[in-house]
Order: structure tokens, then sequence, then C-alpha cells
């Protein structure tokens, strides 16, 4: 096991810790969130950290290519369903978000089992992006309007769903 694929697996550690501190809130509430929003960055970042890393040192692997997509998929439906639980989130976002990477792993499984690894696009690295600043603007949950966090998830809802069709469409010829 490889550096970067050790950095996917911590990210799928931190997401329990995520949780606790989001929805426990052992501490205050102010706290727990913002130590919440802290562990997410973190983890959000290792996934930079791992790519770039494989990539740069030569260390990409199949089972990179499979775990960290799927990895970010966790974080980032574990972080949508918590914030749907404690109505920072609309459900039918979270819905929508949820139900792409539904596809998408179905499509990415379905592919494995005919010996083809597909991976990310750069249209879905900057929907894993946008999710991910959208996510973190919620749990900051900074005093400015609330049309910012409006434009966020429209925006992440927009690239989501492109991702999908071009991931669809650029592989159509699997099913």
């Amino acid at each position: 096991m490889n550096v970067p694929n050790r950095l996917t697996m911590l990210r799928v550690l931190m997401i329990p810790v995520f949780l606790v501190l989001y929805l426990a809130g052992p501490f205050n509430g102010d706290l727990s969130r913002r130590l919440a929003l802290a562990v997410f960055l973190l983890a959000s970042f290792t996934d930079f950290l791992d790519g770039y890393i494989a990539r740069r040192y030569n260390l990409v692997t199949n089972f990179g290519k499979l775990m960290d997509p799927l990895a970010d998929k966790i974080l980032v439906a574990s972080a949508l369903i918590a914030m749907v639980g404690r109505a920072d989130l609309a459900a039918w976002a979270a819905v929508v978000i949820v139900a792409r990477e539904f596809v998408v792993t179905g499509f990415r499984t379905l592919a494995a089992e005919r010996g083809v690894i597909l991976a990310a696009s750069k249209t879905a690295k900057y929907k894993t992006a946008c999710q991910m600043v959208m996510i973190s603007y919620i749990l900051l949950r900074p005093p400015w309007p609330a049309f910012i966090a409006d434009i966020l998830v429209w925006l992440t809802i927009a690239l989501t769903a492109a991702s999908a069709a071009e991931y669809l469409w650029k592989n159509r010829g699997l099913v």
C-alpha cells in the first residue's frame, strides 16, 4: 500500500470523526461545527494530495483509481446526508448529488467487471471541488447573505449533472 492509497484510506477513516463532530457535537455547537469543518477540509485536502503524489511519482494504481473516487463519494454523501438531517441543506439537492454518485459508481463497477478502469474526468474533478466548497461553506455558516449558499448549491447541482452526462456519454459503449 503506497502513500497515495494510505491517504485515501485515511480520508475514509476521517468520515466518522467528521460525523461525530457535526452531528453529536460533543463540544459547544459552534466549536463542534468548526472542528467538523477542519476535519472535512483535511479530508478534502487528502483527496488533492493523494492524486498529486500518485501522478507526480508515478504511483497510480488500480486500487487508487477505484478507491479514491469511492472515498470522495462516501465523504460527500455522508456530509450531505448529515446536512439534510440538521436542516442545513434541502433534501432534493442531496438526492440529486448522491444519485449521480450511485449511477457513476455502478457504471464504474460495470466497467471494472469488463477489465476497464475509468478515471475521473476534468468535469468530475471540478464537480468534486465545487461540492467540497459548497459543503465547507455550509459548515462554516458565515453571516453573509443566504443566497451565496444557494448559488453554491445550484452551481454544484449543475456540475454534478454535467459530469454525469459527460461520464455516461463518453462511456456509452460499455452498456
